[in-house]
């Protein structure tokens, strides 16, 4: 087990070695640039030399230069502003914006507790709904309980989370005026208030998740209980709660916990929206604000931390694994 772990530590790597290579040219893809974004912000007070502004932010070199800078491997000239900007992933920091100046660590450990609140309860939801659901539908095989709920998990799985989201906020606007609370509330200031902004949200983004959960517990279990050892826990007489909660269960919660580590990216991709259309400042609404600014440095920052937590929390899942099933053995 302490060799599979070290192992993947040091392929982790290489990982995000690469994937900062991806997340720092992609978000140099996109049409336009940060100049454009200073330009139109400035223009009302005075014409703009635009090669000067290019050459003070350190924009007027390759790009593979500009990677260089960023991650601390080349040094970075003194007319450079804040040279931060490109100089930082070795020396532990992320850079900083380039059109306000403060710093991406500062500004991701400050809207971090939104997004993981939202995720949390998000994950918690959707488990809470999927894992009943799928497993009364599969020792109810057949029934109409099984096709209820069965129904459900295709409508969720067809429901866009952020259709959901928008129609939460209009109809009941127009048809009852009232509308889900989108100014944040502080947790310690009142827990009631906080959870009252982010049930909704959480339900919906956890709604779309659940169902593939569903369908997935669902499956394992019908696998599960066709198993010998389950027909021998019958034919001793057993109880029902007895057979599924002692001997089925966590044999069926492996390709399951696995499928919540797929979904991660699914959730943070669907938090970026949610935080969006609830007002939410989390790292998702931060970053569909650094994108429209074309601010490279926040853009890469919050990608790589996200790209981060799915590889960290991905390890994390893989070590549960000998804990559901002993026969799972990491040499």
């Amino acid at each position: 087990m302490r060799a599979y772990i070290i192992r993947r530590l040091l392929l982790i790597v290489p990982t995000l070695f690469i994937l900062s290579i991806l997340v720092f040219l992609s978000v140099r893809f996109i049409p336009g640039d940060v100049i454009d974004t200073i330009v139109a912000k400035t223009e009302f007070f005075g014409a703009v030399d635009r090669e000067a502004l290019v050459r003070m932010l350190g924009l007027d070199v390759p790009v593979y230069v500009q990677y260089g800078r960023w991650i601390g491997v080349l040094p970075t000239p003194d007319w450079v502003i804040g040279e931060s900007h490109f100089n930082g992933l070795l020396q532990g920091t992320l850079g900083n914006s380039l059109l306000a100046g403060w710093t991406v660590e500062e500004k991701i450990l400050g809207r971090l507790p939104v997004t993981i609140e939202l995720g949390i309860l998000s994950i918690v939801i959707g488990l809470v709904i999927a894992l009943p659901v799928g497993i009364y539908s599969a020792i109810r095989q057949d029934t109409a309980a099984d096709y209820a709920g069965r129904s459900i998990a295709v409508i969720g799985l067809a429901t866009p989370n952020f259709w959901l989201a928008l129609m939460v906020m209009i109809y009941p606007a127009i048809w009852w005026g009232w509308a889900p609370p989108v100014e944040l509330i502080s947790f310690t200031e009142d827990p009631l208030g906080n959870l009252g902004v982010f049930i909704i949200p959480s339900l919906i983004l956890g709604t779309a998740s659940s169902a593939a959960t569903m369908r997935m517990m669902r499956t394992m279990m019908l696998e599960v209980l066709r198993q010998d050892y389950i027909r021998t826990a019958w034919s001793k007489g057993l109880k029902e709660r007895v057979v599924v909660m002692r001997h089925a269960i966590k044999n069926a919660l492996i390709p399951v916990v696995s499928l919540i580590g797929l979904q991660l990216p699914i959730l943070i991709g669907g938090a970026v929206i949610i935080e969006n259309i609830f007002n939410l400042p989390g790292l998702g609404r931060l970053m569909v604000t650094a994108l429209v600014d074309r601010d490279y440095p926040v853009v890469s920052g919050i990608n790589l931390f996200f790209a981060t937590a799915v590889v960290g929390i991905n390890l994390m899942i893989d070590m549960i694994y000998p804990y559901l099933d002993p026969r799972v053995r990491y040499t």
